[in-house]
């Protein structure tokens, strides 16, 4: 289901008038510029190169829209924190990201990605108030969780667990991933579909 059929890149949005019309089901994906969204929305779909993964921090200037079996949309918010741009031109990519959350009625689930091995930081805080605002419930993605030994993959998810315990839209329950391992993906299909089909 989903992702066992074709995954195919939709469209870019520049604005809020151009989105999509909101009559699939689709989940979002948020987080620092050099999390791994790119390599993990691959992952997930199974499919190398599907979003592009730039070497470049902050690439991300749109809302890109992946199509899973013409039954659900993955949506590719721009990063935020690292991006090499003017304050004016971060802004507007990230106040377009927070306008697709504050108003898009389809979007079953937002996946704030963080660092396993740094953690949540102070500009991950900032993202989770959009979200808690805008009432989306999200679920926080540890990346790059191969990168650390298994006890200490337990601690941190613990651990985040924990620094979400009191936010009202955070779903409670933390996923360790690994894009390049595979470590992970079948748990974060498995949320995404539960997600889309309640």
């Amino acid at each position: 289901m989903f992702f066992a059929h074709p995954v195919t890149f939709l469209m870019g949005c520049v604005a809020i008038a151009g989105l999509p019309p909101a009559d699939l089901p689709e989940v979002a994906f948020a987080g620092r510029s050099n999390v791994g969204k790119s390599s993990l929305i691959n992952a997930v779909t199974g499919r190398h190169g599907l979003a592009r993964a730039s070497t470049a921090p902050g690439r991300t200037r749109e809302i890109n829209f992946f199509v899973a079996d013409e039954t659900l949309r993955l949506v590719d918010l721009p990063g935020y924190g690292f991006a090499k741009v003017s304050r004016d031109t971060a802004a507007k990519f990230q106040n377009l990201g927070r306008a697709y959350l504050r108003g898009r009625p389809n979007l079953k689930r937002a996946y704030l990605l963080i660092d396993a091995r740094h953690g949540l930081k102070d500009v991950d805080q900032e993202a989770m108030e959009a979200f808690d605002l805008a009432a989306v419930s999200y679920q926080i993605v540890l990346t790059k969780a191969d990168k650390l030994k298994g006890r200490d993959v337990e601690q941190m998810t613990a651990e985040t667990l924990r620094k979400i315990a009191k936010r009202p839209a955070a779903f409670p329950r933390v996923v360790a991933t690994s894009a390049e391992k595979g470590m992970g993906i079948p748990e974060l299909r498995a949320e995404i579909i539960a997600a889309c089909t309640v």
